[in-house]
């Protein structure tokens, strides 16, 4: 049985892995009842950074990012528009740096606090994570390191990992 209380689940893609100079281009949320949401993002004129090599994993081209992109301040107002309250996340050391540099260049407070998923699970539930994740991703058949789908990925592990943790207990 799934909780009656689904939370949100947040992800982002990066234009690198640097946290000092990296800046989200990509932002997906799965709402509690599955619907999903997708902003690719303009890059701010003040960011610049890049690495080729976290292009080749999600595949997002700098060139797509001027053409398709959202501006700053339209992404982080429909973020605010959609999530409230707490809004969990797997990578939250990343994520919450990425989150903080898009409201930041969008020069307003985001208006739900970003946690990490584990504060929702038991030790148990920590360790079985991965397997489980990795079964997700397998079942779903959807390519990973897109926001939408990893954000999706993240809900759909979490009612497995809640679930199973559920039966070994009765």
């Amino acid at each position: 049985m799934i909780p009656e209380q689904t939370p949100a689940f947040i992800d982002f893609e990066a234009s690198s892995l640097d946290l000092i100079n990296s800046y989200p281009i990509e932002v997906g949320v799965c709402m509690p009842d599955g619907k999903l949401h997708n902003w690719l993002i303009r890059p701010d004129d003040h960011w610049h950074d890049w690495s080729d090599s976290a292009e080749a994993i999600h595949g997002i081209s700098r060139l797509r990012l001027a053409k398709e992109g959202r501006p700053v301040a339209e992404v982080a107002r429909q973020l605010n528009q959609l999530l409230s309250g707490q809004v969990f996340c797997d990578a939250w050391t990343f994520d919450s740096f990425w989150l903080h540099r898009l409201f930041r260049a969008a020069g307003e407070p985001a208006a739900f606090q970003l946690e990490s998923v584990t504060v929702l699970l038991q030790p148990g539930q920590v360790e079985c994570w991965p397997g489980i994740r990795e079964q997700v991703i397998a079942e779903l058949g959807l390519p990973v390191h897109r926001a939408a789908n990893d954000a999706l990925i993240l809900q759909k592990t979490w009612q497995r990992v809640i679930c199973r943790g559920e039966a070994a207990e009765q």
